[in-house]
C-alpha cells in the first residue's frame, strides 16, 4: 500500500508538470475513494483517477497520455484485466521517464503538449550515478552523508520570477515619458523617438519553515544541509532564503546558515535552537511566524517550504487556519513530509487532514532523489508572477 501511495503522489505531480492541476486534497480524496474500487481492473482505476484529478473536458486527451505512460508495465504489452502497476517496485517509471514518453508522443502526433525533460535530466545527473540517491536519510553513513552535501550544492534552484514595481528601460509595452521629454529638448520639442520601459525582474524569494520535533530526529539534520545549501547558493545569487525551524517555538536561523562551513553552520544553528528534539505545535509555531516575521519576509511572493512528518499536538482546527493564512500570504506553499513513501504510511493524521486542501503541493523529502524532484518542480513554477 506504501507504494501504492507513493506512486499516486508522483502521478499527480507528473498531472501538475503537464498542466492538468491537481490539488493535493484530490489526491488524499483518490486513495479514500480507491478503497472502493476493484484494483485489479485498470479500468475502474482509471475511471475514478480521471473522475477525481481531471476538472477540464480539454485535460482529457492529456490525461490519458499520462495515465498511460506512468501507468505501463515494462515488460509484455499492457492488459486491461490486471491491475495497474502501483505496487511493483521495478515498474514504475519516474517523472522525468513519464516525460520523456509524452514527449516522444507529442513529437510523433502534434497534438500533445510538448514538454523539455533534458534540462530536468541534467539535474538528475549527479543522483543517477549515486548508489546512495534513493535511500533514506535516515540510513546514511558518514561518508555518504558528506557526499550528500556536496551534491545538494550542485542542485540548481530558481522557484521562479516575480515582476516588482519599479520600471526600468526595456522593451515593454509602456512608453517612458519622461525620457521622451528629456530627449524632446535636444530636439526643441520635437519627439522623434517614442521609448518603453518594462517593469524590473528580481529572483522569487523562498522561505523555509523546519520541523525539528523529536519525531523528526531522523531527517533534521540531513533537513538543515539542504537549507545551508539553498542558503549558501541564494547568498552567491543575491537571492533571498529565509529559514525558521520549530518544536514547541520559533526560531529564525537564517544568519546562522550564512556561514560557509556546513559544520560550523550546524553548530551555530545548534547554538541557537533551545527546543530541539521537544514537542510539535505546528500550527502555534505558524502562528507565531505571522505574528512576528510575517511582514518582514511575506512580501514579494515568496515561495514556501513547509518540511514536516505532520505529527502535530497542537488543534487541527488551528493549524487549519494558520496553514490558510499562509497558503494565501505567498505565492506557493509546498509541504514536504519525510514519511511520504515509507511503509504504510497515509497522510490521515487529523493535523494533516485539516490543512491539506490548503497546500498547493505534497512531496516527499526522504532521499536525495525526492530533493531533485522539488527542484525541478519549483524551476518549473510559472514566471514573471506578481
Amino acid at each position: 500500500m506504501s507504494r501504492f501511495l507513493e506512486n499516486l503522489l508522483v502521478f499527480g505531480r507528473v498531472l501538475r508538470r503537464v498542466g492538468i492541476p491537481v490539488p493535493p486534497g484530490r489526491v488524499v480524496d483518490l486513495v479514500e475513494a480507491l478503497q472502493h474500487v476493484n484494483l485489479a481492473s485498470r479500468d475502474d482505476v482509471y475511471q475514478a483517477c480521471r473522475a477525481l484529478l481531471v476538472s477540464h473536458h480539454d485535460h482529457i486527451g492529456v490525461f490519458d497520455a499520462a495515465f498511460a505512460a506512468f501507468w505501463r508495465q515494462r515488460v509484455g504489452p499492457p492488459d486491461r484485466r490486471t491491475p495497474p502497476v502501483a505496487g511493483a517496485t521495478d515498474s514504475r517509471l519516474s517523472v522525468v521517464e513519464t516525460l520523456d514518453v509524452l514527449s516522444a508522443a507529442g513529437s510523433a502526433d502534434g497534438d500533445a503538449p510538448e514538454f523539455e525533460a533534458s534540462a530536468e535530466r541534467r539535474l538528475r545527473t549527479w543522483s543517477e550515478g549515486e548508489g546512495f540517491a534513493g535511500r533514506d536519510f535516515a540510513a546514511f553513513t558518514t561518508e555518504e552523508l558528506a557526499a550528500a552535501r556536496a551534491a545538494l550544492s550542485r542542485l540548481v534552484w530558481n522557484p521562479g520570477e516575480r515582476r516588482t514595481r519599479r520600471w526600468i528601460r526595456g522593451r515593454g509595452a509602456r512608453v517612458d515619458l519622461r525620457r521622451a521629454i528629456a530627449r524632446s529638448l535636444r530636439t526643441g520639442g520635437d519627439v522623434l523617438q517614442l521609448p518603453r520601459r518594462k517593469r524590473r525582474v528580481r529572483p522569487r524569494p523562498l522561505i523555509l519553515l523546519c520541523d525539528v520535533s523529536g519525531s523528526m530526529e531522523r531527517y533534521s539534520r540531513m533537513l538543515l544541509h539542504f537549507a545551508h545549501a539553498l542558503t549558501q547558493r541564494a547568498h552567491r545569487r543575491q537571492w533571498r532564503v529565509e529559514t525558521f525551524v520549530f518544536s514547541t517555538r520559533l526560531t529564525r536561523i537564517t544568519t546562522a546558515l550564512r556561514t560557509s562551513g556546513p559544520d560550523a553552520a550546524m553548530t551555530a544553528v545548534s547554538g541557537s535552537v533551545t527546543d530541539w528534539s521537544g514537542g510539535t505545535r505546528i500550527g502555534g509555531a505558524v502562528r507565531e511566524f505571522h505574528q512576528r516575521w510575517a511582514r518582514r519576509v511575506l512580501h514579494r511572493g515568496p515561495v514556501v517550504l513547509l518540511i514536516s512528518d505532520g505529527w502535530d499536538r497542537g488543534e487541527p482546527e488551528e493549524l487549519r487556519q494558520q496553514i490558510a493564512r499562509l497558503q494565501r500570504s505567498c505565492h506557493r506553499l509546498v509541504w514536504l513530509n519525510p514519511l511520504i513513501g515509507t511503509a504504510d504510511y497515509a497522510p490521515l493524521t487529523r493535523g494533516l487532514q485539516a490543512a491539506l486542501p490548503y497546500v498547493d503541493d505534497f512531496m516527499p523529502a526522504r532521499t536525495l532523489a525526492n530533493l531533485t524532484d522539488l527542484a525541478i518542480h519549483l524551476n518549473a513554477l510559472p514566471p514573471l508572477q506578481h
